[in-house]
C-alpha cells in the first residue's frame, strides 16, 4: 500500500475534477477520473494501483475520460446513474453499480450517497458529434468508515443552488471539493456562497486553470470566502496534493 498514491485518511487531487479518497483502512475510491490527456494530472491510470470503486458525477469528457481504462485495469465497479451505467455497459465496462439521487451504496468501508447538482450531463462521444443523453448530473456525499463523522462533499460540476442547504441539514459535510472556474461552473463568488449554504469547515477549490477559460483562482475564492464572514477554511492544494479527511481531520 505504501507505494500507491494516496495515504490512508486523505483525499488526493488528481488534477481538474478528479479525486482519490483513501479511507483509514485503505478503501480507495476515485471520483470522475480523467488522467491521460489531462494537462494538470501528474499521474496515469497505471499509477493508481488498487482501486475499489469509481464514482462518476456526469458524462462530460473531462470527468469520464479514464473510466473505461481504470475499470479495465483494476476491476473496480463504476458507480453512476442508470443512464450513465447504460452508456458504460455499451462500452464494455463489466461491473456497474447504478443508483440515483437520494440513494446510498457501500464501497468497501465507504458509504456513497448521491445528491443533486446543477449542471448538464450529455455524454461526450467524440469531436463534432452531438452528446448523447446522460441523465442528470449529480454529486456525492462520502462517509469514510461508514459513519457520519467527517463526511465529504464531492460536488461534481455545478453552480450554487439553494438545496445545498438540504445537503447541509441531511449530511453535515465537514469538507467539500468543488469547482471555481467561473465558466462551465460556479466561480469564486458563487463557490464561497456555496460553502456558507453547506456549512463547511473546510473547502478545497478544484476544476480551475486547466484551460484558459477556467479563469477562477484560489486567491479569488479565498478572498470571497473572507468577505462572506464564515469560519470556513480555504484549503488550497496543487494537483497531486492531499488533504486529511475523516473524523478529527482539520488540516492538511
Amino acid at each position: 500500500m505504501s507505494s500507491q498514491i494516496g495515504s490512508p485518511g486523505t483525499v488526493t487531487w488528481l488534477g481538474h475534477g478528479s479525486l482519490l479518497l483513501v479511507t483509514g483502512s485503505g478503501t480507495r475510491v476515485v471520483f470522475d477520473p480523467w488522467l491521460e490527456g489531462n494537462p494538470t494530472c501528474p499521474y496515469g491510470t497505471a499509477d493508481l494501483g488498487q482501486v475499489d470503486g469509481i464514482a462518476v458525477t456526469h458524462g462530460h469528457f473531462d470527468h469520464i475520460g479514464s473510466v473505461e481504462s481504470l475499470a479495465a485495469a483494476t476491476g473496480a465497479p463504476v458507480v453512476s446513474t442508470p443512464e450513465l451505467s447504460a452508456y458504460f455497459a455499451s462500452r464494455g465496462v463489466g461491473e456497474l453499480v447504478e443508483m440515483n439521487k437520494g440513494g446510498t451504496v457501500v464501497v468497501g468501508d465507504v458509504e456513497l450517497t448521491m445528491v443533486s447538482a446543477d449542471h448538464s450531463c450529455g455524454v461526450s462521444v467524440g469531436e463534432n458529434v452531438p452528446n448523447v443523453y446522460g441523465g442528470d448530473p449529480v454529486g456525492f456525499i462520502a462517509r469514510p468508515n461508514r459513519d457520519g463523522a467527517g463526511s465529504i462533499y464531492v460536488s461534481g460540476d455545478t453552480n450554487v443552488f439553494g438545496d445545498m442547504r438540504l445537503i447541509r441539514e441531511l449530511y453535515a459535510p465537514e469538507i467539500g471539493f468543488f469547482p471555481i472556474d467561473g465558466h462551465y461552473n460556479m466561480g469564486p463568488r458563487e463557490a464561497a456562497y456555496a460553502v456558507e449554504l453547506l456549512g463547511l469547515s473546510r473547502a478545497v477549490p478544484i476544476h480551475f486553470g486547466t484551460f484558459p477559460l477556467l479563469a477562477g483562482t484560489p486567491e479569488e475564492f479565498t478572498r470571497e470566502l473572507g468577505l462572506r464572514g464564515t469560519d470556513a477554511e480555504a484549503v488550497v492544494i496543487e494537483p497531486g496534493g492531499s488533504v486529511a479527511v475523516g473524523a478529527g481531520a482539520t488540516s492538511r
